[in-house]
Order: C-alpha cells, then structure tokens, then sequence
C-alpha cells in the first residue's frame, strides 16, 4: 500500500524539498532552537498563517518548508542566526517501511 503524503504529511521523515513535512523536529542542524511560526522576534518575516496554513506553519515551532527551496527549516530564536537547516532524514523506502510498495 502506497502512503499518501499529501493529506497525512511526512512524519519522520521528508519527500522531494520537504513541503509536507509535518513532524515535530523543532531544533536545527547546528543546534539552534527554531522559533514559533507565529512570531515576529528577533526575526521579523513573511511566513505567517493562515496565509501559509498549505505549509503547515502556525503557532509552533516545528520545521517547515514553506519557500519549497532546498529543504525543511525554520527561523531561530538567536538573534544573530536569522534561519537554517532542519536535521531530518529523507525518506527511504529502506529506512522507513511505510515507504514500501
């Protein structure tokens, strides 16, 4: 069975840029805690729901993709680090048996 990833999102891991990640992932690759989606300090942006709710972006701080460029990120609570990269896997159908067809 094919697990759509379109309705449910990707949970562990993510597919393609990341645009339907959904998991719970909220700190980056260099160790910075990621800020809430809904926030505009210390890093004002433009990523705000419910303008953006088809990104899952709202009022957490989870790793998102909401640009659909390189792959799943977030603004960080640092004052001199404005953004980067989230720490997920890409799923494998290896990895994650889910994938499996």
């Amino acid at each position: 069975a094919v697990v759509s990833t379109q309705s449910t999102g990707d949970m562990a891991c993510y597919t393609g840029v990341g645009v339907h990640y959904r998991g719970k992932k909220s700190t980056t690759e260099n160790g910075k805690s990621c800020n809430n989606w809904n926030s505009d300090f210390p890093h004002p942006h433009g990523f705000h729901s419910p303008e953006y709710n088809w990104a899952g972006v709202g009022d957490h701080r989870f790793c998102r993709n909401p640009d659909q460029e390189g792959k799943p990120w977030c603004y960080t609570t640092n004052l001199f680090w404005r953004w980067d990269y989230c720490s997920i896997p890409r799923c494998s159908r290896d990895r994650y048996p889910f994938y499996k067809f």
